[in-house]
């Protein structure tokens, strides 16, 4: 594991809708100072607010992770976050003209492939890994869901996924140090059931979603008939989701994750309790 905080060497920008929103906005990712972390800051909004990524930050879970600060908000942070916790990215600055981050194709595939082009700048300054005292386990009796973070010498998650469907059955993902999450986690899209459509739309979700941007499951199998990156994407994406969400503790976890089920809630009051212990 990398020793040093690094950032970006370069700026780098995306653009398009926002997945619940339906708002298009323009987002640039800049390299941050030592020390920062992750910060977002709407130039939209007057006098520029800047939203730190934190979990006492998060505002709503409603299918994404929102974050809130100083009269700006920030909705769908979550793919962001995990591709530059994937990447090894300890500060970063982004800007965003717009409410909610691009969605883009639904995963964060197009954000590391654009970071890799010229690397990583090492900032000479140690890395802060954040060791906890105890273990934290965050549990949602109504579900069967958790979230288990529990001290280890090097990071790691294991998740597993059962929403009862026969197409997707019960899938489970790996992260550690060895894991290329560029090749093997970012590529993986967001999904949702088609069951589900009407109720989020009717609830003001997924003004932007369409088959370009998510993978649609049915009964019998998915919407368009895509191709799968791989066949237990969404769980690989749910592991994306899990990495992205519990960096609003602040930093690297000096930890190993066991995650069930889980979802923006639960990620982000497990974030919230490991924040409450530091």
């Amino acid at each position: 594991m990398q020793t040093n905080q690094h950032t970006l060497k370069s700026q780098w920008t995306f653009e398009g809708k926002g997945l619940h929103t339906g708002t298009y906005s323009h987002m640039t990712v800049m390299p941050g100072e030592p020390g920062s972390g992750i910060v977002f800051r709407r130039t939209d909004l007057p006098d520029s607010p800047v939203i730190h990524a934190l979990a006492e930050n998060v505002s709503n879970t409603a299918r994404s992770t929102t974050i809130s600060e100083n009269g700006g908000e920030v909705v769908t942070i979550e793919h962001i976050m995990s591709a530059l916790t994937g990447m090894g990215v300890d500060n970063a600055v982004i800007e965003l003209d717009n409410r909610e981050v691009p969605i883009l194709d639904g995963s964060a595939r197009l954000y590391v492939e654009a970071f890799a082009k010229d690397g990583l700048q090492d900032q000479g300054v140690p890395r802060k890994l954040i060791e906890l005292p105890l273990a934290i386990e965050v549990k949602d009796p109504k579900t069967g869901s958790y979230v288990r973070i529990d001290p280890a010498d090097e990071p790691s998650a294991d998740i597993t996924v059962d929403f009862g469907s026969p197409v997707l059955g019960i899938q489970s993902a790996h992260w550690d140090l060895s894991t290329d999450y560029s090749s093997e986690i970012a590529p993986c899209r967001t999904f949702c059931f088609y069951r589900e459509v009407e109720f989020m739309l009717k609830n003001g979700l997924i003004k932007g979603g369409d088959l370009d941007n998510a993978l649609v499951i049915t009964d019998d199998g998915y919407m368009g008939n895509p191709t799968l990156h791989f066949q237990d994407e969404c769980g690989r994406h749910k592991l994306l989701d899990l990495l992205g969400d519990l960096r609003l503790s602040g930093g690297y976890l000096k930890a190993h994750i066991s995650a069930y089920k889980s979802g923006h809630p639960i990620n982000t009051k497990a974030a919230k309790a490991l924040r409450a212990l530091l």
